[in-house]
């Protein structure tokens, strides 16, 4: 049975661990002190899930060497490039899943910074987040992918166009590919014609149909190229 000292001392220990967690000036992951200005410990960076070889379309992990997987030489997506620089795993799961539904700010500026340092040679003309439907926006009143692509059209000086949400889809996480591409199919629309050159931001890759369903409709809308840039790309199989 714990005594009420010893209850308290644990209370403290939790206390401070989400302390460090969201504050600056300790890494994020280990929660050791890190050099004024930086998020994580380069021990910590060293270890993250880096995706150092990934399709230039689509951004799964493929064989050193191999340009394209074999999904988008048979089935390429309306986009044409995708940026994902690291894994949905371990640590940048975490983090990702502390800003998605706990709205952490600091945990938003570590994956902002994470892009940053992984960022696409091409920025487009303007970035776009992954719009909600109105009801969904209601329901969690926080949208990752717009809070992202707004920090990222301040610090690159690129505009933010909008895209709505039109079709109030079910969730995707039980669908597999083709499900989830027939599940988003129409769901989004322009009402300002998006420039040639447009990129979508969002957290997370998973088969890349939310890309596909908005790279479809921008491109309809007056687009002549869509690409991706994400914080992290789901393995297939693993998402």
């Amino acid at each position: 049975m714990f005594s009420k000292k010893s209850f308290l001392k644990q209370g403290l220990q939790r206390g401070s661990y989400w302390i460090k967690r969201n504050m600056p000036g300790y890494c994020a992951f280990c929660l050791a002190p890190t050099a004024q200005g930086l998020g994580w410990c380069d021990a910590c960076a060293d270890e993250l899930p880096w995706n150092l070889y990934a399709c230039s379309q689509c951004g799964e992990p493929v064989k050193h060497g191999q340009r394209l997987c074999g999904h988008c030489l048979t089935e390429p997506p309306a986009f044409l490039a995708t940026q994902a620089g690291l894994l949905y795993q371990g640590a940048i799961k975490e983090l990702i899943h502390d800003f998605k539904f706990n709205a952490s700010p600091r945990a938003g500026v570590l994956l902002c910074e994470l892009m940053l340092m992984t960022q696409p040679q091409l920025t487009g003309q303007a970035f776009v987040s992954v719009p909600m439907h109105p009801a969904n926006a209601r329901e969690r009143g926080f949208n990752q992918s717009y809070w992202l692509a707004k920090q990222l059209s301040h610090r690159l000086a690129v505009p933010l166009h909008t895209a709505q949400r039109v079709k109030r889809s079910r969730s995707q996480r039980t669908l597999n590919r083709r499900e989830r591409a027939s599940n988003l199919a129409d769901a989004f629309a322009f009402q300002m014609p998006p420039p040639e050159h447009l990129v979508i931001i969002d957290d997370v890759v998973t088969t890349g149909a939310t890309g596909h369903a908005m790279a479809c409709a921008a491109l309809e809308a007056g687009a002549k190229r869509v690409d991706i840039w994400a914080v992290a790309r789901t393995p297939l199989g693993k998402g």
